[in-house]
């Protein structure tokens, strides 16, 4: 990919922000008579527009939890490593917010989800065949 100028980065930069071209070309430096016109142009470049998709795709994967986070958090969940905050009443009609363990709701039922992901409660049976399965209907069978 070919480097892009200051001015391009901090247009793309400022498109990711307002998703207004001209208003990122005018925040980058362009001249406001030209800015529509350039805003829309940038676009359009192959560079600035693989900047554009780039940095969203990082924005998005940053804003996501991973599976393995979610694993990891529920696990946390489970075994008692977690807090929730609170209110606690310090008299006189005042509160203040504490920290407290997760409950044992709270507990099981990040276990149960965990459990569910690893499939340790699983009614179904999982079967392999190979060969041919031909259904008969009952009626069609002699006595």
């Amino acid at each position: 990919m070919a480097k892009l100028t200051l001015k391009q980065q901090r247009f793309a930069d400022e498109y990711i922000i307002s998703g207004n071209a001209t208003e990122a070309a005018i925040k980058a430096g362009y001249s406001k008579k030209t800015a529509r016109s350039i805003g829309q142009e940038n676009l359009t470049k192959p560079d600035i527009e693989k900047y554009i998709d780039e940095q969203m795709q990082q924005l998005e994967s940053e804003k996501i939890a991973s599976k393995e986070e979610v694993l990891s958090y529920l696990t946390s969940v489970m075994r008692g490593e977690q807090t929730e905050q609170t209110l606690r009443g310090t008299g006189e009609g005042a509160q203040s917010i504490i920290d407290i363990d997760v409950g044992a709701k709270d507990r099981i039922k990040a276990a149960e989800l965990l459990g569910k992901r690893h499939r340790l409660w699983t009614d179904k049976v999982e079967a392999e065949v190979q060969g041919t399965v031909v259904f008969v209907n009952e009626s069609e069978i002699p006595d």
